[in-house]
């Protein structure tokens, strides 16, 4: 299990506290230093990501409230022995389809939702299969936001292969076959574990 630098995860939590405070604080006083708090997380992320200020800046401020984890979706559906990857459209790389869970989505109805907007096709959850600390994975690269990722082995029910505004590519791959992935959503160890998964319907759910 493959963690990310120390840097992201001290970042992150300034982040986080500063986002908390911000919600919370009624004092002017105490606001500005959770200000300062939240520069610094921006500078941290900027030096070391390479990204410009503006850009952290412009994510953070579109966050508001309790800091809690994001929850991304992903869909694992097998035909004949082989895996559903899409080819983002942002990256030109693979991945399992899915996506952020939207507001008043249930885990499943998200992903089924994901899955048909990027591929086509209609599924239908049967169970999960993992629930993934991203940052505990080796994702490339670090994302400024702690995120939970649900895996949910789905059963193909319908539905035919076609791209969309997100996606240039959908195809079925073999275990040996897997194309180069967009290791921001997925990697080759995941990968490898829904292989496995559907191989052996006992698998327990993976987590952390």
């Amino acid at each position: 299990m493959l963690s990310e630098p120390k840097w992201v995860g001290w970042a992150r939590e300034l982040q986080a506290i500063a986002q908390t405070g911000l919600h919370f604080t009624e004092s002017g006083y105490d606001r500005e230093r959770y200000r300062k708090v939240l520069e610094i997380s921006i500078e941290i992320f900027a030096n070391f990501s390479g990204e410009s200020s503006a850009l952290i800046r412009g994510l953070f401020n579109n966050q508001a409230g309790y800091a809690t984890p994001k929850v991304d979706v992903r869909g694992v559906v097998f035909r004949h022995g082989k895996l559903l990857l899409v080819q983002e459209r942002s990256d030109e790389l693979w991945t399992l389809p899915g996506g952020w869970a939207d507001v008043n989505d249930s885990p499943s109805e998200a992903v089924e939702r994901e899955i048909v907007e990027e591929s086509g096709f209609q599924t239908k959850v049967e169970r999960v299969l993992a629930i993934f600390d991203r940052s505990k994975h080796g994702h490339e690269p670090p994302f400024p936001f702690h995120v939970y990722k649900l895996f949910m082995l789905c059963r193909l029910e319908g539905g035919e292969a076609r791209t969309t505004m997100e996606t240039i590519g959908v195809d079925f791959f073999g275990e040996n076959d897997i194309p180069p992935l967009s290791t921001s959503r997925v990697t080759r160890e995941q990968i490898q574990f829904c292989f496995e998964a559907q191989k052996n319907s006992d698998t327990p759910c993976r987590f952390d």
